[in-house]
């Protein structure tokens, strides 16, 4: 099939993918980001060789061809993580939360719950291995999960830019990076150690069931919530929760707020949140 012209998402496509997205995932898409989910989808629409918008609603709403949503969220939301976001965190992690936990266990288990392309996880890692060390039988795991496809194989794959670092002491590139063989490539690898500590897998926050076993003590969820309505952030919220520890803190992003939920967390500062 050639395509004549460039495909235009209509009114009644666009209700139809906005609805859809938002039960789906969560992710609210206002009538303003109509022109954003036409430009990118246009790409999808190129790769699967399908010549209008309604064709490609057809092909999404199939219950065999589900996973392309996967690949549809890929293409809409912007994952846009940094190492060293929001410093302030880390710092309460160290100093408050982590000598808290580890008067009551040396076994620390942590969860990126919207990990996007690994920064997030290898941060915390960074951070616990300078906390455990001269601290004879400590020891972490780190959860990280996200549902973009893409961002999860950039997480495994641990490879970052120089640039991608510049935010990070001299130390922390010291310590926890390679650089590559290459003179000319400005490629670098988190380090053996730190990637063995980090475990990556896909979940939708909007379903009920997780599918995790653990209860975590550090859960990170930062500027994901801001795409759910109110009624979803309060689910999402719950189910986090529910696989929290007792005396676990929580982390949210910044423009975040919990005012109004009540699930079972006490507010310590801003954005950050203990389980009662």
């Amino acid at each position: 099939m050639v395509q004549t012209e460039v495909p235009r998402l209509e009114e009644k496509e666009f209700q139809k993918l906005s609805q859809f997205i938002e039960s789906e995932v969560g992710i609210k898409m206002p009538p303003a980001k109509k022109i954003l989910i036409e430009s990118r989808l246009q790409k999808r629409l190129k790769k699967l060789n399908i010549s209008s918008f309604k064709e490609y609603c057809d092909h999404v709403f199939k219950e065999s061809s589900r996973e392309e949503l996967i690949d549809m969220i890929d293409a809409i939301t912007t994952n846009k993580t940094d190492f060293m976001r929001e410093p302030a965190h880390f710092d309460f992690l160290v100093h408050r939360a982590l000598p808290d936990i580890s008067n009551n266990k040396n076994q620390f288990k942590l969860w990126s719950a919207a990990s996007s392309t690994g920064q997030e996880p290898y941060n915390l890692a960074m951070f616990m291995e300078e906390f455990r060390r001269g601290k004879s039988g400590l020891d972490y795991s780190i959860t990280a999960t996200d549902i973009s496809k893409s961002c999860l194989e950039k997480g495994r794959s641990a490879l970052y830019t120089l640039k991608d670092i510049d935010d990070l002491t001299l130390d922390f590139k010291k310590k926890y990076f390679l650089k590559s063989k290459d003179p000319g490539s400005d490629q670098v690898k988190i380090k053996k150690h730190l990637r063995d500590k980090v475990h990556f897998q896909s979940i939708n926050l909007m379903k009920d069931d997780y599918g995790l076993r653990d209860k975590y003590d550090i859960v990170f969820c930062r500027n994901v919530l801001i795409y759910f309505d109110r009624d979803n952030q309060i689910k999402v919220i719950n189910r986090i929760v529910s696989h929290m520890n007792r005396g676990g803190y929580l982390f949210l992003g910044h423009s975040e707020s919990m005012a109004g939920i009540n699930s079972g967390l006490t507010s310590l500062a801003s954005s950050i949140f203990k389980k009662d």
